[in-house]
């Protein structure tokens, strides 16, 4: 049967359809350098589309002149352009408001990253062409891949001088179509000779410059490499979208699968090295799995090696799932994983035997992906638990397992002279599945051990003794303590899912709650009031808020008795406003403190600080939780923000 398909798929997927009907459709026709023949080759596709009856006009098309790029614009429609008075000179601008009027249905507009003259409404053209896409207008459009936002830094490294004008990468994310107009670096190179890019004074500047062959290589790469990406994005949105399952080995994606213990960063450490070599996304899970009733010692250690992983530059994921191999291999089917690192102790034949082991069940079930094995002596690899703290024993727990068998006891001993032997154990069944329904494991075997037991001592011959007569009897022991312990154990699961989606439906609820409460609240008293109380709800911690006076923070706002913190925290707190960074429990920055301190970035400014303080015994927060907490904070900040600005216009 097909995967039914994620609910959040089908909601971007309608968003998607419904944004497609009003917006107008944006081809990039991108290159690596100014030559390739961007604007030609836009040019020459618009002549076979106005072939076929397509309302065609050209916005603004330089032909630096190019005696084939004008005579292509002879055939086309140009809306007029606006002339504009610049310190003395009259300049011509592309009029965008003339191109609205004439409402085409696909104008031409050259060099994206153009800078507009100032006075205009937008200060870029990439600006421009954004207000006709969500006009209806279809656009297409020329860039060099040097103008590319992200790949600014790298780009100014390579030509050894800046880039001023660029395009955010955003525009390119939302493009229907990227043409990459190639060319090698010596045809380009021999077009500019020729006169075909440049005039020749213009072009020998050029060649000594930014036209060096080496130059060219460099930039025909990251085009190359850019134009894969999106294309590797469109097709991870169409697999989602489809629920497509099986690997498409278009581009390599690793995936680590991170557990508590040395191992693991060795492990991490070695998919780094891989990734780099391949020049590879990659990404590492930790499957926090409720059946292993994990300690928290450990998972704050698998968390910490996420951490680790995330810094070495993996995006990292904490999956929930009953079935560790399962759980990864359905996660790696979704996100097309092509190779799987995982680490695998080296144990002895017999216990191999009896017990699966991970690393070999993921082979079996990796079909197309590639699974790569780093081993290791389980002896020498153990992860070393630290000692565990104290907590009270729930004694209460046992004392209602043995209430519970004995009730059921009691029960069967009133109703034994009306029904047969194998009709009472249906009783028992029915205190296991209650037992389980405390939530622990150890409760669960006991309780369907003293069931048994009890059945054995009271309704089975010989009675009160132990002994079985008979073999039938036996096997009827044998088959009702396996049948308890599966339905304890099923309950239990069952149990503990229903808490974990819970918990997640209740963080879900808890931010909502949190965007309501702050849109409709005013007065900073009321903000902070309001902030701390939903995230103390939202992560089961206390909250502590920090403002500024004079430069200095102040606790303001607080969930719980806390109303000051040490000169320690204090420190800590006062870092984090000073730097905007994340520091603290878990962190790699002041990480001997209680607690957890985030910055309250607003848009313009730091707000203050956010003292998070877990009541689980330095418990560590998840990746996800984190994300989570990041955007509380954003949110928190910006309310106090336009708070404060909405109090200064007063």
């Amino acid at each position: 049967m097909p995967k039914r398909l994620d609910p959040e798929i089908l909601l971007r997927r309608a968003d998607a359809e419904s944004r497609f009907k009003t917006r107008g459709k944006l081809k990039i026709y991108l290159g690596a350098a100014p030559g390739v023949g961007k604007t030609y080759e836009m040019l020459e596709d618009s002549m076979e589309a106005r072939r076929k009856g397509l309302d065609i006009v050209i916005g603004i098309v330089e032909s630096h002149g190019r005696k084939e790029i004008e005579n292509f614009c002879e055939h086309f429609e140009k809306v007029p352009r606006q002339k504009i008075n610049y310190h003395g000179k009259e300049l011509e601008e592309f009029d965008l408001d003339a191109a609205l009027a004439r409402n085409p249905g696909l104008i031409l507009i050259d060099e994206m990253a153009h800078s507009n003259i100032p006075g205009l409404r937008h200060n870029k053209r990439w600006q421009d062409i954004k207000e006709l896409l969500d006009n209806g207008i279809n656009v297409y459009t020329t860039l060099n891949v040097q103008h590319i936002e992200s790949l600014n830094d790298a780009i100014s490294q390579i030509v050894n001088a800046p880039i001023h004008e660029t395009v955010p990468d955003s525009m390119l994310e939302s493009a229907d179509t990227i043409e990459l107009v190639d060319l090698p670096p010596e045809e380009l190179l021999k077009r500019l000779d020729e006169g075909k890019v440049y005039v020749p004074e213009q072009a020998k500047l050029a060649k000594e410059h930014f036209f060096k062959k080496g130059n060219l290589i460099a930039l025909r790469e990251l085009a190359l490499r850019t134009t894969a990406e999106q294309v590797g994005s469109q097709v991870f949105l169409y697999r989602q979208g489809e629920g497509i399952q099986s690997i498409w080995p278009t581009n390599e994606k690793i995936l680590v699968c991170v557990g508590p213990g040395i191992q693991s960063v060795k492990l991490i450490r070695a998919a780094k090295r891989l990734a780099h070599s391949l020049k590879v996304k990659w990404m590492a899970v930790y499957v926090d799995t409720p059946k292993l009733n994990t300690s928290e010692n450990k998972r704050n250690s698998a968390i910490l090696n996420l951490k680790l992983a995330a810094q070495l530059g993996a995006d990292t994921h904490v999956l929930t799932g009953f079935d560790i191999v399962k759980t990864i291999m359905a996660y790696a089917h979704e996100q097309n994983i092509t190779q799987i690192m995982i680490w695998k102790n080296i144990r002895t034949r017999l216990r191999d035997l009896f017990f699966r082991n991970f690393a070999d069940e993921v082979v079996r079930y990796s079909g197309e992906i590639d699974v790569y094995i780093m081993t290791g002596i389980a002896s020498e690899e153990k992860y070393k638990e630290p000692p565990p703290i104290k907590k009270h024993e729930p004694w209460n727990a046992y004392f209602l397992t043995f209430g519970v068998v004995t009730l059921a006891t009691i029960i069967n001993l009133l109703i034994y002279p009306f029904l047969s032997n194998s009709n009472l154990i249906m009783i028992y069944l029915v205190g296991v599945i209650v037992i389980a329904l405390l939530g622990r494991v150890a409760t669960s075997i006991l309780g369907s051990i003293l069931s048994v037991l009890t059945y054995d001592f009271f309704f089975i011959t010989p009675f009160y003794s132990f002994n079985v007569s008979s073999t039938q009897y036996f096997f009827t022991l044998i088959v009702m303590l396996l049948v308890s312990l599966i339905i304890s154990h099923l309950v239990l699961l069952t149990k503990r899912h229903a808490e974990l989606s819970i918990h997640v439906e209740h963080q879900t609820g808890a931010l909502h709650k949190l965007s309501r409460q702050l849109a409709s609240t005013r007065g900073v008293d009321n903000l902070l009031n309001v902030s701390v109380h939903c995230l103390a709800d939202m992560f089961n911690c206390e909250v502590l808020i920090l403002l500024p006076e004079n430069s200095h923070l102040k606790p303001l706002a607080s969930s719980c008795k806390i109303k000051k913190i040490d000169m320690k925290d204090e420190s800590v707190a006062q870092w984090v406003y000073k730097h905007g960074q994340v520091a603290g429990l878990g962190t790699n920055t002041l990480a001997s403190s209680d607690a957890l301190y985030v910055p309250l970035l607003a848009s313009k400014k730091i707000m203050g600080a956010l003292r998070i303080s877990p009541t689980e015994n330095k418990r560590l927060f998840s990746p996800e939780e984190m994300n989570l907490l990041d955007e509380c904070a954003i949110q928190i900040a910006l309310a106090l923000e336009v708070d404060q600005h909405s109090n200064s216009m007063q």
